[in-house]
């Protein structure tokens, strides 16, 4: 059973004097039983301690992701959850910045990330596709765990559903998708069936491009697109690891743009402004 009372998502310390010992805070970790959580004010700085043990990792003085400025980002999944445990590990390490995921939403409980995001301790909720009758029904129940979690950036990461985006997640939604939009979309185009259709097509050059949803498949103003070459070698399984790769260094840059309100929407155009330095 996943839910809220189950599982704590991860939570940062931004005190200070607490950088020093962030060897010995790293090595903390939460109990998955949690019957209160209290936030104390310490120097001007946000800390979260559960009952009166501190468990979090610290963040280095400055980060983008210090206390105020953190984006909490849902996760919607289908299947394994690796670019979920990409963007997690990213978070951990510090190499993507400003984001917190504080919910997964999984569309079947069978999903593995679900066990992906128990062993990161954080929330997770199943929503059954199955369950609905039709897609609004199904889009409205995704979108109040969103609202219960008060989740600002919505993540499609190996979503094998369509999700209706309500008004108040427009331009808040990011999907990924395993070519060169807008070649080799559409309705059923997704995994291994994009791949077999780059190669079946006998295209030199695929990709991947990290949009922001709309309610059309794979339609949305595109955020970043990164090209992968074809090879004359290749086979399904080789050209999508080598898209895979590249799926996971651009979903989280764009991630990470979105948190720093670097995205910045004309039309169908999204211009990236220059960056803060941290």
């Amino acid at each position: 059973m996943f839910s809220t009372a189950t599982y704590l998502g991860p939570y940062q310390v931004t005190q200070r004097h607490l950088w020093s010992q962030s060897s010995r805070l790293q090595s903390c970790r939460p109990r998955r039983f949690v019957r209160s959580i209290a936030f104390l004010k310490l120097q001007g700085e946000l800390a979260l301690f559960c009952g009166r043990r501190l468990y979090a990792s610290a963040v280095r003085p400055g980060d983008a992701a210090a206390a105020g400025r953190v984006k909490r980002v849902g996760v919607l999944v289908s299947g394994t959850g690796r670019s979920l445990e990409n963007l997690l590990q990213r978070i951990h390490t510090g190499t993507l910045l400003g984001a917190q995921i504080v919910v997964v939403v999984a569309s079947r409980a069978d999903c593995f990330a679900l066990e992906r995001a128990a062993q990161r301790h954080v929330p997770a909720e199943v929503v059954a596709a199955r369950a609905f009758s039709d897609t609004d029904r199904f889009s409205e129940a995704i979108t109040e765990v969103l609202v219960a979690y008060r989740v600002d950036l919505v993540v499609m990461a190996g979503f094998m559903h369509f999700y209706r985006i309500p008004p108040r997640y427009a331009n808040r939604v990011l999907n990924i998708h395993p070519a060169l939009l807008p070649a080799f979309c559409g309705r059923g185009f997704y995994g291994n069936r994009v791949h077999q259709a780059v190669l079946d097509f006998g295209a030199k050059v695929t990709g991947v491009t990290v949009h922001f949803a709309d309610n059309e498949y794979d339609h949305g103003p595109i955020v970043l697109q990164s090209a992968v070459p074809v090879l004359d070698e290749d086979t399904v399984e080789t050209l999508a690891a080598r898209v895979f790769a590249e799926e996971c260094r651009l979903l989280p840059e764009a991630v990470e743009l979105f948190c720093q309100d670097a995205l910045i929407l004309d039309g169908r155009r999204v211009r990236i402004r220059q960056r803060q330095n941290v």
